[in-house]
């Protein structure tokens, strides 16, 4: 007795791209005063939200970065202020065209948060501020999933969705996700 299966679509929602990038970006502030060296530099307040660019993903934020520095031949210090925007584009390394376009949402996360790197003092009494950040995005969509059906009824059949450990002693690690 043979067997006929057919087959059927589902749609979902299901993660339809993915993508991940880390930058370094160098930004200038010029404090009120000329400094004489820094003491410290640090980034908060930071904010983004992500939006759907063509082929892949942007992250629109923004953060504040605050100098501490010193002046008047090391005798005074202060703290300068100064909010950053910036647009990153993150392209997705991973595409599922067959998603339906006008289902997009798309997220991002942090996965390392905007941290100073360096701070130093340039010759024109700039503070130069090289900054870190990375972020993992992903787009989720609606799209069609085929799948097998096997004619007759159900519960006619006992299914086991047990596993033993020795059902994966036979698979191929290559073969696995890496992003997983």
């Amino acid at each position: 007795m043979s067997l006929k299966y057919q087959s059927r679509e589902i749609i979902t929602k299901a993660i339809c791209g993915k993508g991940r990038k880390f930058s370094t970006v160098t930004h200038t502030v010029t404090p009120p005063h000329k400094p004489s060296s820094i003491l410290g530099a640090w980034i908060i307040n930071h904010q983004y939200e992500a939006v759907a660019a063509g082929d892949g993903i942007e992250v629109i934020g923004t953060y504040d970065i605050n100098i501490w520095y010193s002046y008047d031949k090391n005798s005074q210090t202060e703290v300068a202020k100064e909010t950053v925007s910036y647009v990153e584009s993150i392209p997705l390394n991973y595409l599922d065209s067959r998603h339906r376009p006008s289902t997009v949402e798309v997220t991002a996360e942090a996965t390392q948060e905007p941290s100073t790197v360096e701070a130093s003092v340039t010759g024109d009494g700039r503070v130069s501020i090289r900054v870190e950040r990375e972020f993992a995005v992903e787009l989720v969509a609606e799209t069609k999933l085929n799948v097998l059906v096997v004619p007759g009824n159900a519960e006619d059949k006992e299914y086991d969705f047990g596993s033993d450990s020795e059902d994966y002693e036979d698979l191929d690690p290559d073969l696995l996700d890496d992003e997983l």
